[in-house]
Formats: C-alpha cells, structure tokens, sequence
C-alpha cells in the first residue's frame, strides 16, 4: 500500500500513514494517537489489544507507521483534524525517539528562543514555526515569479572576492589557499558589471555577510539578500514602481497561498495602495515636532524608523513608506547626486510598519563623476570596478532587500532570528 499525507485522507480508506507521534491520550482501554506529518495531524484510535501493547513502547517523536480505516469524526481538536479519524490496525515503531531536549508538543512549556536554536530540526516540527518557513519559501517564490514576468535575468554572483579587502571594513577576510580575500557584503559590483554587460535588468537571491558585532533582533552576520539591478531609468522612481509592484505581488499571493499558515499565526496582511514617497528633509521635520531631532547629515536609527512608520500609518493609511533623498555623507560614493544638491542622493530606504527592509539608489553611470565622488569620499577604486564604466554604461540603478526581514516584518516575529533556518550572529556559529 502506498503512503498518503494527513491531509488527503477520506472517510472509508484504508490507509497507510507515516509520521511522528505528537501526543498519546489514554483512556482506560482506548488509547489514541495524535500523528503528525508534514500536512497535518489526525487522531488515530487504537483499540487492538496487540496494537495496544505496542502503544507502552513510544514517546514522544517516535516515527511510527500505521494501518487503518479512516472514519468520520465530530471530534473537538484544536490541534488536530476534526471531521475525520483512523482506526488502527496495525502499528510499526520505525524508530523509537530518545529523551527529547526540548518540547516539540509545547502544550504548557515553551522552550527559549536559544534552547529552540541549538534544536532547530525539532523546533521545526512545531506547527507554528513549520508555518513561518512554509510562508518564507512562498515569498520566495513569489519573489522570483515575479522578477521573471518583469523580463529580470537570475545571476549568481561569487561570495568569494577580493572587492573590499582593501579596507576590509565590516568584511570577514578569510583565507584563501595563499591570498586574503574577503565574503562579499554585496552582490553590488557583479549587479552593475552585467547590466553594463547587454542584460539590461539582473536579479539575485543569496548569501550576504556582514563582520558587524550587532547583537540586536535585527541584524546577521550572514543574511538573505534580495537584489536587483536596472538599466535605461530615468530616476530612482522607476526603481521604488517596480519595488511597489513587487510587494504588491508578494503579499497578495501569500495571502491566497498561505490562508492556513497565516491564520495559525494570527496574521492579516494589508496590501498596499500606494506607497508614500517622502523626502529625508520632511520627515526629520515630523519627527522634531515629535521630540526626534536629527541634523542634516543625519542617519535614521531605528527610533526613528519606528516613528516615520506611525506617521506612515496615522497621515498615509499605508504600513510601507519610501523615505528619499538621504544625505551623501551616509551613502556609498557610487550613489547619484540630484542636480543642484551636493549634499543630497537618488536614494531612498523601504520601511515596512518602522523597520528599514530595503535600500536602493539610482548609480552614478559617469565615470568622470563617479572617480571625483570616490575622491570625495576619500575611496580608491579598484580598476575592475572602474571598467564596466568605460564602455558604454548606460543610466541604472537598483535595491538591496533582506528576505529574513521582509519576512519577520511580514508576521509580526519579534527577532529576526526567527524568520532564519539557523542564524548566524557574533556569538552563534552552531548547528
């Protein structure tokens, strides 16, 4: 016979199911088993003595198989399928489970996020985190359909480079057979170079590192990043239209995809109407008048990211905001000038309910221009970098995104290191 999921199974089949065993219930001379698979849970009742017997056997986690008659049922299960259940017939330890080291069945003790970490394989097979990665694979899938209906070309870019080991700042220097090299922080350059190279428009999901000791809920050290690159713009609001596009796509998808995944969670998600678009300059006005200061140079810190995403909510009705124009002295050298503002940029960062979850720019295609900004900025640049630029660069620009924040933004998780399979941070290098 073969083997069918939880989720399939109707009245009046004989079945064979896999999976571990959630919960045992005991009732005197009936017992019952809460299987779990992949697709869900089902109460399987036992009331063959030989098959009893057996139930003295498991814990927890055990991998059981079972034959049975799936029956109607009009059971109260907060948990598990209600409208039906399995007789069993028969019932095959695979592999019995050890002492557990943390509670997968957290029915009255939850584990700490650490404890849940260094256990991530079992932490997993709870529902609600089961549900998080299932609606993170959904966004990135949708991430990708969509840059493909947007004629994108997927690239893959090295993670090992020698870009940026001349200062090797917030970069991990690594070795490499007798060189020093560096894992990119970007996939910046090699977006540009093929662009430059008759793409026209490339995008990239991958690996990014990052040697910053943050020990916040909101930084990594090694990150997702989303990244596109565009050519043939005529500002960067070409490049926040095709942003907008995207988080409309994505959010309206995962809504129709993950109705169940998104309810266990106790999300509802709110597409977009039209995102704001607010220059650097008027916010820092708003958030003086709400205690905030900051100077003309200023960066956001996260206070007041928080605050701009309460104006974005109270004044625009809207939980994403593009804040625009950032200051030049806080932006990379190759991020262009607007005419007549030497002290501004085409830039712009994407915050999503007070959280930055993206960055993006128009690029400086001049190489004239691009060399005296780099002077300015006190840069040497490399002689790789600067020949994408000598034939025939054409006008582009592009954003960076984290998909382990748009994920946690997306449901509400309160530390980034939930939204990642196993993180890496200055202190977590394990499993």
């Amino acid at each position: 016979m073969k083997r069918v999921y939880i989720s399939e199974i109707k009245p009046g089949e004989n079945v064979l199911l896999k999976g571990w065993v959630h919960e045992i219930r005991d009732l005197a001379k009936l017992k019952f088993i809460l299987l779990r698979d992949v697709s869900g849970i089902v109460q399987c009742v036992v009331k063959d003595e030989k098959v009893l017997k057996k139930i003295l056997e498991l814990t927890f986690e055990s991998v059981v198989e079972i034959h049975g008659k799936v029956k109607k049922s009009n059971i109260k299960a907060e948990i598990a399928r209600n409208d039906v259940e399995v007789e069993v017939s028969e019932l095959i330890i695979l592999n019995k489970a050890e002492n557990l080291p943390m509670h997968v069945n957290e029915k009255s003790v939850s584990s700490e996020l650490p404890t849940r970490l260094d256990n991530r394989f079992l932490d997993t097979r709870k529902k609600n985190v089961g549900a998080i990665f299932k609606i993170r694979s959904n966004i990135y899938k949708h991430i990708v359909d969509f840059y493909t209906s947007q004629r994108f070309i997927i690239i893959n870019t090295p993670k090992i480079t020698t870009l940026g080991l001349e200062s090797g700042a917030e970069s991990f220097v690594v070795n490499y057979f007798d060189k020093k090299v560096v894992l990119a922080q970007s996939p910046q350059f090699y977006k540009q170079m093929f662009v430059m190279g008759g793409f026209e428009r490339v995008m990239e999901i991958g690996a990014v590192y990052r040697a910053e000791k943050s020990n916040t809920i909101r930084h990594l050290t090694e990150f997702t990043g989303v990244d596109f690159e565009m050519g043939f713009i005529e500002d960067e609001n070409d490049i926040m239209d095709v942003i907008e596009n995207m988080m409309k796509y994505i959010i309206e998808n995962v809504k129709k995809d993950c109705k169940k995944e998104l309810e266990l969670l106790k999300v509802e998600l709110k597409i977009p109407r039209k995102i704001p678009r607010i220059p650097m300059k008027e916010l820092k006005e708003v958030l003086a008048k709400k205690g905030k200061k900051l100077g003309d140079d200023d960066d956001l810190d996260a206070e007041a990211e928080k605050i701009i995403g309460e104006h974005a909510l109270e004044k625009y009705k809207e939980e994403f905001i593009f804040v625009t124009n950032y200051p030049w002295k806080v932006r990379p050298f190759y991020h262009m000038k607007p005419k007549n503002d030497s002290k501004g940029t085409r830039s712009f960062d994407l915050l999503w309910r007070g959280v930055e979850i993206a960055t993006g720019a128009q690029r400086e295609h001049r190489l004239n221009i691009l060399q005296a900004q780099a002077k300015e900025k006190g840069i040497k640049i490399p002689k790789i970098y600067e020949d994408i630029f000598r034939f025939g660069a054409i006008p582009h620009g592009g954003v960076g995104f984290g998909l382990d924040r748009i994920t946690q933004r997306m449901l509400n998780l309160e530390n980034i290191r939930e939204a990642v399979l196993l993180p890496r941070d200055p202190v977590r290098l394990t499993p």
